[in-house]
């Protein structure tokens, strides 16, 4: 089941970050301007958090195989439309279509993982699931950035589309139904403003979208920055998402058992030191001798860690009927926390007459400064979250607020 889920999350996450790597190709194809490739990015995102939020209203109320079924199939259908796009419009319109399917669909792999796995070993299956983020860096992006430079910028969407369509068939097929959030009927469902009241889901929501934001304020801008500012051949790129892609799932192999030892607070502290240390190396003291694909690999193994850390210890707040209204409204949090970076980032960097990009200072300190807000958020929510569980074990039901 977590092979299954991981394959899924393969697809769904690569139709979403092979496109800012793409960006340098829109510039010649579509004309797209360097300092918009952002756009693409927050669109989709910002369409993810609405679907997640509309999601929450009736994703429990469904076998999950089904619908994780009909949303990856509604990915599938917009990523093809995407290589159809003639100019910006119609590649942010295909975009939003695809956060509308997106983002229900990972908000239901990760409740399904929630569901069948255990607590003592769900850092293990969420680092694996995760670590479809990495082989989509290995795998899919340098992958995407060849065909783009072999058949054009379109070959990749049509491609993940023909992919996607294999992956999701089988996982239909093959996954068993999941049922088991319906076994407790509807008075096991909890309203969404009481779910919104509870403390610990203020608390998650609240690091979910300042780790969120913190990442996709520069994130998007990695492959216009590292070619107009640093020099970086395009033709190159390929290799940084390769070589970090592979630090990254390594990363998460590891961190994941790490988590169910350590603690997430331990774990995402120290990988939140290391995302600070990398993004002023990166863009505020760059090191000219230092190799670009190095300094990435550090800042993907930093992100891994800081990221399984966090989604482990979100996955333990919600109680399993409901775990699907919250991992979809988690959804929405955290894809309008990513469009809110995006569009801010976007909006902070300009295009220079040498061809550079400006502002990158500007990015670089406000991702710094909302990063170091998360280790204090880790240290509040596992700190709730132990008492909750400490509470349901006694059968005491929730601990008062």
């Amino acid at each position: 089941m977590v092979f299954l889920i991981g394959a899924v999350q393969f697809v769904n996450i690569l139709d979403f970050v092979m496109v800012t790597p793409l960006g340098p190709f829109f510039v010649k194809g579509l004309g797209v301007e360097a300092s918009h490739i952002g756009l693409l990015a927050g669109s989709y995102t910002a369409a993810a958090s609405v679907a997640g939020f509309v999601g929450s209203y009736f994703l429990d109320r469904f076998d999950r195989r089904r619908a994780l079924g009909l949303a990856m199939a509604g990915l599938v259908a917009c990523t093809a439309a995407g290589g159809l796009s003639t100019g910006l419009t119609f590649l942010v319109a295909t975009r939003v279509l695809a956060g509308v399917f997106g983002g229900p669909a990972t908000s239901l792999a990760y409740a399904i993982i929630a569901d069948v796995i255990p607590v003592e070993r769900r850092g293990r299956a969420l680092g694996a699931v995760m670590g479809a983020f990495s082989v989509a860096s290995v795998v899919g992006v340098p992958l995407a950035l060849q065909a783009a430079q072999l058949g054009g910028w379109r070959l990749p969407f049509f491609s993940v589309a023909g992919l996607g369509l294999l992956v999701v068939l089988g996982a239909v097929l093959l996954l068993p139904p999941l049922r088991g959030h319906l076994a407790q009927g509807p008075r096991a469902r909890v309203p969404l403003r009481a779910l919104l009241g509870r403390r610990e889901v203020q608390l998650s929501y609240t690091l979910t979208a300042t780790a969120m934001a913190a990442g996709f304020v520069v994130i998007p801008n990695f492959p216009a920055y590292l070619a107009q500012n640093l020099g970086y051949p395009v033709t190159s790129l390929w290799k940084v998402y390769l070589f970090g892609g592979v630090v990254s799932f390594a990363t998460l192999r590891v961190m994941g058992p790490l988590v169910d030892r350590l603690g997430s607070f331990r774990v995402g502290s120290a990988g939140t030191v290391l995302v600070v240390a990398c993004t002023a190396l990166l863009f505020l003291h760059y090191p000219r001798g230092l190799p670009v694909p190095l300094l990435f690999m550090a800042f993907m193994l930093a992100m891994g860690t800081r990221n399984v850390a966090y989604n482990t210890l979100t996955s333990r707040v919600p109680e399993n009927p409901v775990r699907a209204r919250f991992m979809s409204l988690q959804s929405a949090v955290q894809h309008l926390a990513s469009a809110s970076g995006a569009f801010l980032g976007s909006q902070l960097l300009t295009d220079l007459p040498d061809g550079r990009l400006g502002g990158v200072g500007r990015v670089a300190w406000v991702s710094i400064v909302l990063t170091a807000c998360v280790a204090p958020l880790l240290l509040l929510v596992e700190r709730r979250v132990r008492r909750l569980e400490a509470a349901r074990a006694a059968g005491s039901g929730r601990p008062r607020s």
